[in-house]
Parts: C-alpha cells; sequence; structure tokens
C-alpha cells in the first residue's frame, strides 16, 4: 500500500514524535508499503493516511476525510492530546470520530477517550534497539541520567533540584541532555551547571550519543509532567537502565501500576528521597531493575512492526 505519514514537526526538529514518525516509516517499509513522510497531506493519492498527533494534524485529518471519505484514516494520539489539549479543544475528539483507526502509544489512554471509540483504538507500544556494546557504568560515581529537552512540561530541572536535597556522603550526579526549546529553561540549565556540582546540562546530543549516556547511567530520571508514552521509557528499559518516574498515566501504562519507582508531580524532596534510596539499598535498585527487565520484551522492535502488520491487516479488511 502506499501509506502517507503526517508529522506536523519540522523536519529539523528534535522532537520524540519526529523521532517516532522516522521510525514508523522505517518499520513499515520493512513490512512492503511506499511511505512518504510529510507536514501535512496535499491530497496525494495515498491509500492510507497516518497521522501523528491530532490537533496539531487536525487540518490534514479533515481534509483528507473530507475528500476521501471512507478511505483508512488512522489517527495517532500524543501526550499533548490525551493530556492537554483534549481538556480544552474539539478537534481532538472529532480526529477520533473521523478515524477508521486510532493509535494510542500506551493502554491507559483508554481511560481518557469515549467507550464509544475504544474498538478503534490499537495500542502500539514504542520500541527501541538492543545497545550494541553497553558502555560501563562508573564505579566512582552513581551516574543518573535525564534525557528531556527543556520545556516547561517536561518539568526538565526537577532531578537538578533533587539533587541539592542529597547528603554530602551521595555519590549521585545527574548527566542532562536535550535542547533548549526555552529561552528562560535554558538559561536556568546553564546557572544549574554552573553552580551545582552534581548537575551537568550537556545540551543536545545527537541520537547514539544520547543512547550512550543512558546506557552508561545506573538510573533515568523522567520528570513530564504528561507524556503520551514516552520513548525514552522503551530505551531505558531495553537498555537496562530502571526508571524513576513522575506517577503520571503515560508512564502507568508503560511501566504498569505496581512499578516502585513513582514520585509525584513537581516533588523534588520525593525524587530526591528515591535517588538516594536507590543508591544506598542495593535491594531497591535490583527490584527496579528486575520489574523494567521483565518488561523488555514488550519493546522490541519486532513486537512494534508486528503491531502495524495487524492494525494494516485490519485495514486492508475493511477496504
Amino acid at each position: 500500500m502506499n501509506i502517507t505519514l503526517v508529522s506536523p514537526v519540522p523536519v529539523t526538529s528534535l522532537s520524540g514524535n519526529r523521532t517516532t514518525a522516522v521510525r514508523w516509516q522505517r518499520l513499515l517499509e520493512e513490512l512492503g508499503h511506499s511511505t512518504k513522510l510529510v507536514q501535512s497531506w496535499q491530497k496525494d493519492e495515498a491509500d492510507v493516511l497516518v497521522a501523528l498527533h491530532a490537533r496539531k494534524s487536525f487540518d490534514s485529518i479533515h481534509r483528507f476525510h473530507e475528500a476521501r471519505p471512507g478511505a483508512p484514516l488512522v489517527v495517532t494520539l500524543t501526550g499533548t492530546d490525551l493530556y492537554c489539549d483534549l481538556d480544552w479543544s474539539d478537534e481532538v475528539l472529532r480526529a477520533v470520530d473521523m478515524a477508521t483507526h486510532v493509535v494510542a502509544l500506551q493502554p491507559a489512554a483508554l481511560d481518557r477517550l469515549p467507550k464509544a471509540v475504544h474498538d478503534k483504538v490499537h495500542v502500539i507500544l514504542q520500541s527501541a534497539e538492543s545497545p550494541r556494546s553497553p558502555p560501563k557504568t562508573s564505579p566512582d560515581r552513581f551516574e543518573v541520567s535525564v534525557l528531556s529537552h527543556l520545556r516547561e512540561v517536561k518539568d526538565p530541572l526537577l532531578a537538578a533540584m533533587a539533587t541539592r536535597r542529597l547528603p554530602a556522603t551521595s555519590r549521585i550526579v545527574v548527566r542532562h541532555a536535550g535542547a533548549e526549546l526555552d529561552e528562560e529553561l535554558g538559561r536556568q540549565a546553564r546557572e544549574e551547571t554552573e553552580t551545582n556540582p552534581r548537575y551537568q546540562w550537556l545540551g543536545p546530543l545527537p541520537f547514539e550519543r544520547a543512547r550512550e549516556l543512558l546506557a552508561s547511567s545506573r538510573l533515568m530520571v523522567l520528570s513530564s509532567r504528561e507524556e503520551g508514552g514516552a520513548n525514552v521509557v522503551s530505551e531505558a528499559i531495553v537498555d537496562g537502565v530502571p526508571v524513576l518516574s513522575t506517577d503520571i498515566a503515560g508512564s502507568r501504562g508503560l511501566l504498569g501500576d505496581d512499578y516502585p519507582g513513582y514520585y509525584p508531580v513537581g516533588d523534588d524532596e520525593a525524587l530526591a528521597n528515591l535517588l538516594l534510596r536507590a543508591e544506598s539499598e542495593p535491594e531497591y535498585l535490583a527490584e527496579l531493575v528486575e520489574h523494567c527487565a521483565r518488561l523488555r520484551p514488550r519493546f522490541t522492535p519486532e513486537g512494534e512492526r508486528e503491531a502495524w502488520r495487524e492494525l494494516l491487516g485490519g485495514v486492508l479488511h475493511t477496504r
């Protein structure tokens, strides 16, 4: 089939949604389909339109639906769609209603949608490739990684604030990779790097270098206020790096309700306590590692590719 993928962010974007779109293009081509990745639908003769982001791609979704009524239309719901835009814009649910198929990145997304549309929702977990030769962790420091662009919704400096609460005996240091997408947060990150010996903002890193940073860490911190299903969680699990995450639906959908590494949104004191516990209590760190190891088979490229094969099989059946 000819599949057009719509990702509303620029080609040069460093966003997770752009990374997802590029990976999906590759997976769909591995399944034998012809694909085209664009920022908006320009009335090409696609057999299927796959739109990433319901609200930001709404114009493409609506035009495709009007021009090709009944044609396969796959709408992917991002974290912004589910946990922000849905509360104030009717375009998210309108896009879902127009869609023949809906993709969610973790199962808890269903809790935000009307039961009437649950039958058209396909949960596709984002995958990650296993590291070829995992870097070794430092024997002298307890290194923690943060992979997050400097955006308010990511609360990117929470881990830095948490390290200021640690006792002098702690060996914890935080290394943070991410682009400056907010000027004020960039200023704060630079100042924190200069004044906090436990924190270093590295700026944006190439993908492979960021994965090396992650894989060489003892822990990864996810401090987002909302996520649709962060791919960095998949990467951490595949790399064998346990996660300390804000207690948000997007992370519970990936890690499970029984995961022992959650802390309240915005609570740097609670995060500091978990960091110190992971450093000082080997049995707690082992519990986090073992839980993530059990989840690892869910995040393979083969699994993500097969989920798309199943969805597109339904598209063919519908056609």
